[in-house]
Parts: C-alpha cells; structure tokens; sequence
C-alpha cells in the first residue's frame, strides 16, 4: 500500500473545508435572521421560567459577533486549506506544518468549547433529557469536528512527514531531483 502523499487528503479537506464552513455558516445565517431563537435555544431554562420577550440590544448583538466570529473561523479553514492543498502539494512536510499551524488551535478551542459550554450548565450538566435541542446539536456536531482533528494529528489516514517521507538516498538521486523540479 503507498503511503498518503498529502497532509491534507480528501478526507479531512471535506471535513475542515466544506462540512465545517458550513455549518459555521448556516449558524450565522440562522442567528442574523432570529437571534432571539439562537440565544434562547443554548440551554434549558430553569423549570418555571420562561425566555424573555425581548432580549437587550446588547445580547441581541453579543450573539451576532459570537456567530460571526464562529463564521469567520470557518472561512479561515476553507481558505488556508485549499491554499496548502494547491500551492504545497508538492511539499507534504510544509502543508503539514501550515495545516498543524491551523488544527493545533481549534483542537484547543473544540476542548474549551465543550469544557466551558458543560462547566457553564452547572449542576445540570449531566442532566441530558432536559438539554435543549440547540445544546445537543452544539454537543454532538463539536465532538464530531473534535474526534477528526485528534485522528489528523494522529496521523490517521494522511501523510506524515517522519513516517511517510522518503528515504535521504532516495531523494538525493539523480532520477529524483528531475522529479521534484
């Protein structure tokens, strides 16, 4: 079996470029045409208590900008890595080491995320039959980003420069200096 020739193969670009985007996307899009529903929807409220009819100016627009940076977040990944797919693929080692650059953040922020979001439910955290739809979907589609991004750094299904590179005698032989070029 060859070994993968690309830090970023059609896997993970699928991933990370398009499915991820776009979700991040569509949350924008949802959230500038009902904030209210986005900011009421993230947790259960407590049993007796209802949203409020109107949201304060300065919620409505806290959780635009929330949205809009979490858009933004998936316009930098389409964006960094369709440039190292294109302009690198002929150097794996160095669209690892940009794609690690990008992918070592958001694995931190997918951790925080999932961290901060269970730690702000407080003593209900664990009660998962009264979370809110909103809260399971913010749950489930982290942890399906999360888990991909672990098996990337892993080094599952995908070229990793120590493991995959080609031999010293190899890359220094005639026949193979006229391939790199």
């Amino acid at each position: 079996m060859q070994p993968p020739t690309s830090a970023v193969p059609d896997f993970y670009y699928t991933l990370f470029a398009f499915y991820e985007p776009a979700l991040t996307i569509i949350g924008f899009i949802g959230t500038l045409c009902d904030p209210e529903a986005a900011h009421n929807t993230q947790a259960p409220w407590p049993t007796g208590s209802t949203p409020p009819a109107v949201l304060p100016k300065a919620s409505i627009v806290t959780v635009i900008q929330l949205a809009h940076v979490c858009a933004l977040m998936g316009l930098l990944n389409i964006f960094v890595l369709t440039t190292a797919r294109q302009h690198l693929a002929s150097q794996p080692a160095l669209q690892e080491r940009i794609v690690r650059a990008l992918l070592i953040p958001l694995l931190i922020g997918d951790v925080m995320h999932l961290y901060v979001t269970l730690w702000a439910l407080g003593d209900d955290r664990w009660d998962v039959a009264q979370w809110s739809p909103m809260l399971w979907v913010t749950v489930v589609l982290g942890i399906s980003l999360m888990i991909p991004r672990v098996m990337w750094h892993l080094g599952i299904w995908r070229y990793v420069d120590a493991r995959d590179r080609a031999p010293a005698d190899a890359r220094s032989s005639p026949g193979s200096q006229l391939e790199e070029k």
